[in-house]
């Protein structure tokens, strides 16, 4: 089964822009699978190109104009998968824009951290830049309906939306697939252009935050554990978030000296990946962890909509040091949104701190009869 990507359409009007469209996202989330539909749409001429085959890597490295010309004249569109993997790709795309005006690129990665760095400074004001993401629901609604979307959502807090996952008829074969993309994909790119000095606590790192999901991390508590320094725990913290691994949130303030702001929480691009971490599939009414499973779901998804819609909230979750909460915050033009979730129904009665604190915030409840709104911007 294809999917409609939600980003299809605004990458394809800039196809004739003469810029740099860069596509990042992780590994197995379907950049390839665009591309290929991309191209095969495209009207013009176009050229795709590998940039993980050595023969495409010397073309790309020639980074000399006479030596372009001989296989990109006539070429309207320039497709390089896998661009990270060309050193300073970001040197070559700039003479490659410079050099040929009818000419657009689109290069696409799965590191943040080194498709970044390579393209960042040469290509100030040549560069569109987006993220594919695990399906999101907003993607899946144009496929099933309202009763399908909510007969799904156990299976996709145990094995996320990876468009493979979603493709596979058994549970079998969905928890090998898990388990090879964390062992042999999840980390790839790190140990690839990283200098990781101990490659198997990454691992064990993330599989420490994959049993704290929607908890505070405490960085000196993660590195004591680990028995590596709390510097150390910051850098692969970081690495994971440009993998495309897990994403941080912040503690928000702005009123009250007792409301926590210094501490983090890590959330999992894909429940199936956090799962395959910590290596647990068992089915949601066996589960300990049900509230973290929902709360690590619900926040990937909304972050899902809020960069596909361009909404770009500012996002935080909010605590006072007495232990009043709130999940989710989202801010923008001076208005708050305030989000609490409860996987079991029960009365909510929203922290009083907050309320006197924050009296503009409009506060919502998300539970299971009213998530698809959250996760799809309807609240």
């Amino acid at each position: 089964m294809a999917f409609d990507r939600h980003i299809f359409p605004a990458i394809e009007k800039r196809l004739s822009s003469n810029k740099v469209i860069v596509l990042t996202g992780a590994r197995r989330v379907g950049k390839t699978f665009l591309l290929n539909t991309i191209k095969s749409n495209f009207k013009g001429k176009s050229l795709y190109m590998n940039g993980e085959d050595l023969d495409v890597r010397d073309l790309l490295m020639d980074r000399r104009v006479a030596s372009f010309q001989r296989w990109v004249n006539g070429i309207d569109l320039l497709i390089i998968d896998e661009a990270q993997a060309v050193p300073e790709i970001g040197k070559s795309l700039k003479l490659l824009i410079d050099s040929f005006p009818s000419l657009t690129i689109l290069a696409s990665g799965s590191s943040a951290f080194e498709l970044s760095n390579q393209t960042g400074e040469p290509l100030v004001g040549r560069q569109i830049s987006f993220q594919l993401f695990p399906l999101a629901q907003m993607e899946l609604s144009k496929t099933e309906n309202f009763l399908q979307t909510k007969q799904q959502l156990e299976t996709r807090l145990i094995f996320g939306s990876y468009p493979d996952i979603l493709q596979m008829r058994t549970q079998d074969e969905q928890i090998e697939y898990l388990k090879e993309l964390v062992n042999g994909y999840l980390l790839k790119d790190i140990l690839m252009y990283e200098q990781v000095r101990y490659s198997h606590k990454m691992l064990q790192l993330l599989q420490l935050v994959a049993y704290q999901v929607g908890q505070e991390v405490s960085f000196e508590e993660l590195a004591k554990s680990l028995q590596i320094d709390r510097n150390t725990v910051e850098r692969y913290l970081d690495l994971f978030s440009k993998v495309f691994i897990i994403f941080r949130i912040g503690g928000f303030s702005k009123n009250l000296r007792k409301e926590v702001t210094k501490s983090s929480k890590w959330y999992f691009f894909d429940n199936g990946i956090r799962n395959a971490l910590i290596n647990n599939f068992l089915p949601v009414v066996q589960r300990q962890d049900i509230g973290a499973l929902w709360e690590n779901y619900l926040v990937s998804e909304r972050m899902k909509y809020n960069a596909y819609v361009n909404k770009s909230p500012f996002t935080y979750f909010w605590r006072t040091y007495d232990q009043q909460e709130m999940d989710w915050l989202e801010l923008k033009d001076e208005q708050i949104s305030a989000f609490e979730f409860k996987w079991k129904d029960s009365k909510i009665k929203f922290p009083k701190a907050f309320i006197e604190a924050y009296p503009a915030a409009k506060t919502y409840w998300i539970t299971r009869e009213n998530y698809i709104d959250f996760i799809t911007g309807k609240v």
